[in-house]
């Protein structure tokens, strides 16, 4: 099994940064996909980015080239660095991992979440 914790949440004004940890532990050499996921209130959960674990990563179109996704695999640690940030950013950001992709449905791996606020 994969255990994630998470880091970095917190209240921000529009325009502001943040930056999101995501540590991993227990069975990780299966780990190949981790990413984040978010979700504000009344909506589905939706894919933020995702980098497998030689670095290729994706975007959703709502963040792309304001959030950039890296991954430390020595400390076994994804981050995500949050720039420009709006308030329709605002929502629980869950850490992800998976043997395959977090793309697809079920991930052997979900973190507890961390809430991010963006301000207007």
């Amino acid at each position: 099994q994969v255990q994630l914790v998470e880091s970095g949440g917190g209240l921000v004004q529009a325009g502001g940064s943040l930056r999101l940890s995501c540590a991993a532990s227990g069975s990780i050499f299966s780990i190949m996909s981790m990413g984040w996921y978010r979700q504000a209130p009344g909506k589905q959960r939706e894919l933020v980015a995702d980098i497998s674990r030689s670095s290729i990563t994706n975007y959703a179109n709502s963040v792309k080239g304001r959030f950039t996704i890296s991954r430390d695999n020595a400390k076994n640690t994804v981050y995500l660095q949050m720039n420009s940030l709006k308030p329709e950013d605002t929502a629980v950001y869950y850490c992800a991992a998976d043997r395959f992709s977090i793309a697809t449905m079920p991930l052997d791996a979900w973190g507890q979440g961390t809430q991010v606020t963006v301000s207007s």
